[in-house]
């Protein structure tokens, strides 16, 4: 079965763009031109990916971004969200509210496609990993893509629970920065180092009590201790 993305984007020639380029690499699409319709279809067919514009008429991205992460059924849904915005107070807020990626336009087809494959790659569970980290009371299940806190469940992204995931693979090692870029979000060359400072912000508020075990090093990076 084909992945769904859905767009939502009220510039037609921008939908237009996206939807033939996704469509060519194989993707079911969904389009949506506002904010109720977006959180309308986001919420009857839960796509795998949402592409999502931030300069929306009447509810903009943001909102719709933190609609959907406060639902359970779109909490988890990878978001990338796209806009003419370039200022870095616009990319933190759209990291903060729980977006995966960020990308503005105008962008290159090939470059959302690219970040598009890494997200969904990153979403599936690792079939070959077949083992369980725990450390006291938090327990991270690989297959099955679930952390645990005294078996609880914790709502991560699929971005967050990768980044949870290495860290504690590699526990007791600093990962700089940039190392975490290219590790979690697979960029080839560093971008912007405060992605990781923002989803690592989002990640402790998470998981509660077990962020104990994320370590701040300044000047250098983060580190899982046990």
């Amino acid at each position: 079965m084909k992945q769904r993305i859905l767009v939502v984007d009220d510039e037609p020639e921008a939908v237009e763009l996206v939807e033939f380029n996704l469509k060519q690499a194989g993707y079911a699409i969904t389009t949506a031109a506002d904010g109720a319709e977006a959180l309308k279809k986001a919420r009857s067919q839960t796509p795998d990916l949402i592409v999502l514009d931030v300069m929306l008429p009447e509810m903009d991205g943001f909102e719709i971004c933190k609609a959907l992460r406060l639902e359970a059924a779109t909490a988890k849904v990878p978001i990338i969200m796209l806009t003419a915005k370039a200022a870095e107070i616009d990319r933190v807020l759209g990291l903060e509210l729980g977006a995966d990626d960020y990308l503005t336009k105008p962008f290159s087809p090939r470059e959302l496609l690219l970040r598009v494959k890494k997200i969904l790659a990153r979403s599936a569970p690792q079939e070959k990993a077949k083992e369980q980290l725990r450390f006291g009371d938090l327990m991270i299940d690989l297959p099955r893509h679930i952390a645990t806190w005294k078996n609880k469940a914790i709502e991560l992204t699929a971005t967050e629970f990768k980044l949870l995931t290495i860290l504690a693979q590699r526990a007791g090692r600093v990962q700089s920065r940039d190392q975490l870029l290219r590790d979690v979000w697979e960029y080839d060359s560093v971008i912007d180092t405060r992605t990781v400072d923002t989803h690592m912000r989002r990640l402790r508020e998470k998981i509660g009590a077990a962020a104990k075990h994320l370590d701040t090093v300044r000047g250098v990076g983060y580190r899982f201790v046990e």
